[in-house]
């Protein structure tokens, strides 16, 4: 059985899902929709799908099973809601919203409706991050115990002027902690766990054309007793990298560079550098690096690792709707990122720890 899928938001990152939908065995990818008709017309000419300016119209209509949302970050709520409570399971572009609020009510919409709502962080499905995630499970470097990002990337002028919302509170609902540094904050959490506790600092560095964040710093505390550190910027020119380390109470640290130089920009630039494991301190596999590294980079070059990754989510998450089972990152696995950087934006304001959960 096919389940029909259809796309909300026509915009650089709705062509990501859009491939993923049109070659899926178990998707019929039906119909797209956007608030201007004529730019919902034209991309649906190019999937040979049809076009519409109501969610609910669509859904209704088309009969829809699955709408990935791909709008700006804080226009995921509405379009969001509005599909489950037309009985529609909803995908949506990370972050799952630019707050929290947004986040509940898109969950509790989902809970009503008994609709699958999930949020999209295609790095978890990168080899080293799953081989990380892995060895954390099989136990092989004890508890958690220290957990770093550190995101030192690079935005100039013109990538803040390719889009209206770019750079502002009301269209991008924040900076690097929104819009570039959640996936690494989710891989942190998702090695390391809840958290209890955060103390964060937001600057704007270098960019005096934009009105929000270009570099944040935090430490945090998780609920396991373990602590964390935060540094994400778009700050350095030219760009350099975004890794994620754990190190856990036998000693051992397990690392992966998930970005490298210039990082990616949907519908403006590739990939620069494939994923890899730069640190693997597990007794009897430090050796392994080099073959993991190379075979890791020989995978990713094999695949259109522009798609390949938003792909293989679209596919976790298709499979959870027809199983009736929890995709690998669902709504309250999103919520939890922005809870991270609602905090360090609080913990700014209010020069204080922020403790959890925050309302």
């Amino acid at each position: 059985m096919k389940l029909k899928t259809g796309i909300i938001g026509c915009g650089k990152v709705g062509d990501f899902h859009a491939k993923a939908y049109a070659q899926l065995e178990n998707s019929e990818f039906t119909a797209v929709c956007d608030a201007d008709l004529e730019r919902a017309k034209a991309f649906a000419e190019r999937y040979n799908v049809h076009a519409y300016s109501d969610i609910a119209e669509m859904i209704q209509k088309e009969h829809l099973d699955v709408v990935s949302v791909c709008t700006p970050h804080p226009i995921h709520c509405d379009p969001a809601v509005t599909a489950a409570e037309n009985g529609c399971n909803v995908l949506i572009e990370k972050p799952l919203a630019s707050s929290l609020a947004d986040c509940d009510r898109i969950i509790e919409a989902g809970d009503k409706n008994r609709v699958t709502i999930g949020t999209m962080v295609q790095r978890r499905f990168y080899r080293p991050c799953m081989r990380i995630h892995e060895a954390i499970e099989a136990g092989k470097i004890g508890k958690p115990v220290l957990g770093m990002v550190t995101m030192l990337g690079w935005r100039d002028k013109a990538y803040y002027d390719s889009d209206a919302w770019r750079g502002t509170w009301k269209g991008e609902g924040g900076g690097v902690l929104v819009n570039q540094a959640p996936h690494q904050l989710d891989l942190l959490l998702w090695y390391m766990g809840d958290v209890d506790e955060v103390y964060g600092v937001w600057k704007n560095l270098n960019h005096p054309y934009i009105e929000v964040e270009d570099t944040a710093v935090a430490v945090v505390k998780f609920k396991s007793g373990a602590v964390g550190n935060i540094v994400v910027s778009n700050s350095q020119n030219p760009a350099l990298y975004g890794k994620v380390h754990v190190f856990g109470e036998n000693g051992a640290g397990v690392g992966v560079q998930t970005d490298g130089g210039a990082m990616f920009i949907a519908g403006m630039s590739t990939i620069t550098e494939p994923p890899y494991n730069d640190l693997w301190t597990v007794e009897g596999e430090a050796d392994k690096l080099e073959d993991w590294k190379k075979g890791d980079r020989d995978f990713f070059n094999s695949v259109d690792s522009m798609y390949y990754y938003h792909q293989e989510q679209i596919k976790d998450f298709l499979h959870a709707v027809e199983t009736h089972t929890k995709p690998l990152v669902d709504a309250r696995d999103g919520r939890k990122t922005v809870e991270l950087f609602e905090a360090i934006y609080r913990s700014t304001q209010t020069n204080s720890v922020i403790k959890f959960p925050i309302r």
